[in-house]
């Protein structure tokens, strides 16, 4: 499961560091160098001639200050160079980079969608001391985090899973959403649940959470046990789903680096001894 790694340390302000790493993100593609997909060298990013004001500190990890920014849309990449989605470098990076990553992605996606104050349109700057961007008129916008509840529903030895309509065939998971304007995380799941497959919940416990960068959520996952009703599937979010008891196959579950697979895993159907 993609966390930030417990010694990371992240910063507010830039620093000069020997050892220095820019991720640049064209929209949601991370420039990696073709070789080896590892992050471009400095002279390279230098090379891309972007805006000093553009890149905004990340944090140090193993000895080694991040920083991210960003390229216009219609830049092609320097020779030697790709751009290729996170989701892409699942298995193929390590999971304390991805997560590395991930924050890099929603700081340079929330700097480069708020140069501009949404409140008057002015130039908007860093504010000293905070993650924000501040106008003269005192707008001030912080990094978009999206909450979102996952839930795995529990019928006895049985859970619940689900395919939702933009999963890939034969992929299933838990069942999730977001939050709705003035609601809390157990309103959610009680709502989406009834939303999504017809049927009632009970007894909430609490599992995990994890930052989900795709593109600024933050999944909170439970457990529930089933309280009623019968599957009537939302067949505008929900394609198929399906209780599998002890015994049952499993369909394909979601990459090992999401916590849909370790909610899963962790509450798998066994048989009574």
């Amino acid at each position: 499961m993609i966390l930030t790694p417990s010694d990371f340390q992240p910063l507010l302000a830039p620093i000069e560091h020997p050892r220095t790493r820019t991720l640049v993100f064209r929209r949601y593609d991370l420039l990696l160098r073709d070789d080896a997909l590892a992050l471009p060298e400095e002279d390279t990013v230098a090379s891309l001639g972007l805006d000093p004001r553009d890149f905004h500190p990340v944090g140090l990890w193993n000895d080694t200050y991040y920083r991210t920014t960003w390229m216009p849309p219609d830049r092609d990449v320097p020779p030697g160079h790709v751009v290729k989605g996170m989701r892409a470098l699942f298995g193929l990076h390590d999971e304390e980079e991805l997560a590395i990553a991930g924050r890099a992605f929603q700081i340079a996606e929330w700097a480069r969608t708020h140069r501009f104050c949404g409140q008057c349109g002015g130039a908007m700057a860093v504010q000293p001391g905070e993650r924000a961007m501040r106008c003269a008129c005192g707008h001030t916008a912080y990094p978009r985090i999206s909450p979102a509840m996952m839930v795995l529903v529990k019928r006895g030895e049985a859970i619940l899973l689900a395919r939702n309509i933009a999963a890939p065939p034969g992929r299933m998971s838990a069942l999730a959403g977001f939050l709705e304007a003035g609601e809390s995380v157990e309103e959610a799941i009680h709502r989406e649940v009834r939303e999504e497959v017809g049927v009632e919940v009970k007894d909430l416990r609490y599992f995990a959470s994890q930052p989900w960068a795709f593109p600024h959520s933050l999944m909170l996952a439970f457990t529930a046990e089933y309280a009623g009703g019968e599957l009537v599937l939302d067949t505008s979010e929900i394609v198929e789903a399906a209780w599998f008891g002890p015994g049952d196959p499993l369909p394909q579950l979601s990459p090992r680096q999401s916590i849909s697979r370790a909610l899963i895993e962790a509450n798998l159907p066994r048989a009574r001894p």
